[in-house]
């Protein structure tokens, strides 16, 4: 096993930034599983090995920058020093290529609010651990972006971009899952911009707890995972709402979604972990067996929108086992 670099407190040094200490979350005592560990470093092997020097990959949606963000969380997962460790070049790479992919104007990531919600929360996840002075100025940026979007959207959420008029849960809990993590890397979020995102989540949840994509019709457990992702890492778990949610996940816990399965997987392990230790524990078992099969000889896992996005997904679905993250802390 690669040894890491670990400390459950890091400062962190920022300027004028006003960002405060981050504190990882306690790593459990027993070691991790070898097949966890054997399919992880296998899985970031090939995404070290097939990034290009830009810090992307050349496959289908590999040049995306919320997939070079969930690599990025990929790597920094699995708790190696992120500055002089084995995939710290690599780490590097991916950090660059999210700033590259900054405008300056107005702090917007790429071409749409999925690529930047998902690189605000890597940017906010590697603050701290990745030492780059830009870092900083960029995720206060990005966070006052997603914001001024809540601000201006009749919803009080997020939709494609941040001109948006209109909201869906996918990208609303990609936002709101960002603001939390920036919150956790001390970044000021207001936190009424946190409850009006989650009303608007309420608004799609229906009786039996399923989740809706931009009303409470038409339920299914990757959007209902969203919604209990967003409350468990909000710290709102109480009420009936979140109860008959996790009831309905628990209800689904062999559903695999046919055309999304990594993106699934990866709100699905946070939702139960977030929920319910014994259901995480009782899905992650089965999770490990069936990517376990898929994955490839050469460490990647398949999938229509490119083996850098499937893999990603992939590993952060098992990042769970290690907990090295802030956004894992319960």
């Amino acid at each position: 096993m690669i040894p890491r670099i670990v400390t459950l407190t890091w400062i962190i040094v920022a300027g004028n930034s006003g960002l405060s200490a981050q504190v990882l979350p306690n790593r459990p005592t027993d070691p991790i599983p070898a097949q966890v560990e054997s399919m992880y470093e296998r899985g970031l092997a090939y995404l070290v090995r097939t990034q290009n020097e830009g810090g992307s990959w050349n496959d289908t949606m590999g040049g995306e920058p919320a997939v070079v963000g969930l690599c990025l969380k990929a790597f920094l997962a699995h708790g190696d020093d992120a500055n002089h460790g084995p995939y710290a070049e690599a780490i590097h790479r991916c950090v660059r290529y999210i700033l590259e992919n900054q405008k300056d104007r107005n702090g917007y990531i790429g071409n749409s609010m999925y690529n930047h919600g998902f690189c605000t929360l890597a940017l906010a996840e590697a603050y701290g651990m990745v030492d780059e002075p830009k870092l900083a100025p960029a995720l206060k940026k990005a966070v006052d972006l997603i914001l001024n979007a809540q601000e201006r959207n009749p919803a009080s959420a997020w939709r494609y971009s941040p001109e948006s008029r209109d909201a869906d849960t996918t990208v609303s809990g990609c936002q709101l899952v960002a603001l939390l993590g920036a919150r956790n890397a001390g970044i000021g979020v207001p936190q009424e911009a946190i409850q009006k995102g989650l009303a608007f989540m309420a608004r799609c949840r229906a009786e039996d707890g399923s989740y809706g994509y931009t009303s409470s019709g038409g339920g299914k457990p990757t959007l209902t995972a969203i919604g209990v992702t967003c409350l468990g890492l909000a710290k709102q778990r109480e009420g009936k709402g979140f109860a008959k949610s996790v009831d309905y996940l628990a209800e689904n816990l062999d559903y695999r979604d046919q055309h999304y399965p990594y993106y699934y997987e990866y709100y699905m392990s946070q939702a139960l972990f977030q929920s319910n230790d014994q259901l995480w524990a009782e899905w992650n078992e089965k999770n490990l067996r069936y990517l376990g099969v898929l994955q490839q000889p050469d460490g990647s896992w398949p999938g229509d929108k490119g083996e850098a996005f499937s893999t990603a997904g992939a590993l952060l679905s098992i990042a769970l086992n290690y907990r090295y993250l802030p956004i894992y802390e319960k």
